[in-house]
């Protein structure tokens, strides 16, 4: 992609950076064309000297500190919540934004809740951090973003399966490592995962609270109300662990006001931004992590009128848990920053 040398270039540091988000983080700046005057990776200790291929240069990865802002414009979180809570106040006084990947203030009053393609506007809220959502309500929402506009949706019945990426790197190399001991006849190492995770699923992600269900099903109640400035709506999911490497799939049952047909369903979501529809069963049509892997929409079928509640449709969503869930989306918030002048350089 040829680029214009005339536009604002910005100062960009990734936090993380050597992690599974992290590296995908780089290659959407990339891929995007993202306006980067210079880009600061960093790290815990262990990686200080590693070196990350960006835009035909080798960049060295540097130790994250709270010293390491200076000078920069948005700097992308991705390495877990208690360094987020740890360096971010830090990257902020330094005069930057910080776009966080982690759950450490999805929750806080004061810091929005965006995904791009349903509340942008929200962008303009900030105080220095803007929260990347929970992978799952990302990808779900993202798709359900259209038809919630058409007719309020009151109550979604989610269950998800979720990805090893979502535990990071190590969930992956957990996964991979335990098929080879599984082939080889060698004893199975579990380490991330609360049980074996090749050729198993676990229903089970994060800890479980008070009411049964875990906190990132809960994370899918909250969110999902953040985001569409709805208190009203209620959300009951299942959130399991399955051994695929970076999609995260879901069954998802909707209840709107009104009701809805399903070509309607199927209009809304054919014009939504971010989703692409993949739904015809009698050729076997429907959207699958083989399918989803590395694309940037999510996708959408087995659209169907469900035929145990009213004013119901249920469907089948997936979509790449590093990009979408993730990095995508994180990049896309630094796009809306960009495109609407807000950050510090713009007025400096």
């Amino acid at each position: 992609m040829k680029r214009n040398n005339d536009r604002k270039e910005y100062n960009v540091a990734i936090a993380g950076a050597t992690g599974a988000v992290g590296i995908k983080m780089i290659d959407v700046l990339e891929k995007r064309d993202f306006p980067v005057k210079n880009l600061k990776l960093l790290a815990s200790a262990s990686s200080i000297g590693k070196k990350i291929a960006y835009r035909g240069k080798e960049i060295f990865v540097e130790k994250l500190t709270k010293d390491s802002f200076k000078e920069v414009d948005i700097a992308l979180f991705s390495a877990g919540a208690s360094v987020s809570r740890e360096f971010i106040p830090s990257a902020v006084s330094s005069g930057c934004i910080a776009i966080d990947n982690s759950s450490a203030y999805r929750n806080d009053e004061n810091v929005p809740l965006v995904i791009p393609e349903i509340n942008p506007e929200d962008v303009r809220l900030h105080k220095g951090i803007i929260s990347n959502p929970n992978c799952t309500t990302a990808i779900m929402l993202t798709v359900l973003n259209s038809v919630y506009r058409y007719s309020r949706i009151r109550k979604i019945v989610v269950a998800s399966y979720q990805s090893v990426s979502g535990a990071g790197q190590k969930g992956i190399s957990e996964l991979e490592e335990q098929i080879e001991s599984i082939s080889s006849g060698n004893e199975i190492k579990i380490s991330k995962f609360p049980h074996q995770i090749a050729y198993n699923v676990i229903p089970h992600i994060d800890v479980f609270t008070e009411n049964g269900y875990t906190k990132e099903e809960m994370k899918m109640l909250y969110e999902t109300r953040k985001i569409l400035h709805d208190e009203k709506i209620s959300v009951s999911a299942t959130c399991v662990r399955v051994p695929v490497k970076s999609v995260h799939s879901m069954a998802v049952t909707f209840i709107t006001e009104k009701n809805i047909t399903v070509k309607k369903v199927l209009e809304l979501l054919s014009d939504s931004e971010g989703v692409t529809l993949m739904n015809d069963p009698s050729k076997n049509a429907y959207p699958m992590p083989v399918t989803t892997e590395g694309k940037y929409n999510c996708f959408a079928g087995r659209i169907r009128k469900d035929i145990a509640f009213k004013n119901a449709v249920s469907m089948w969503i997936s979509g790449d848990q590093l990009l979408k869930g993730a990095a995508l989306n994180a990049v896309q918030i630094a796009e809306l920053l960009v495109k609407n002048k807000i950050l510090k350089r713009d007025h400096g």
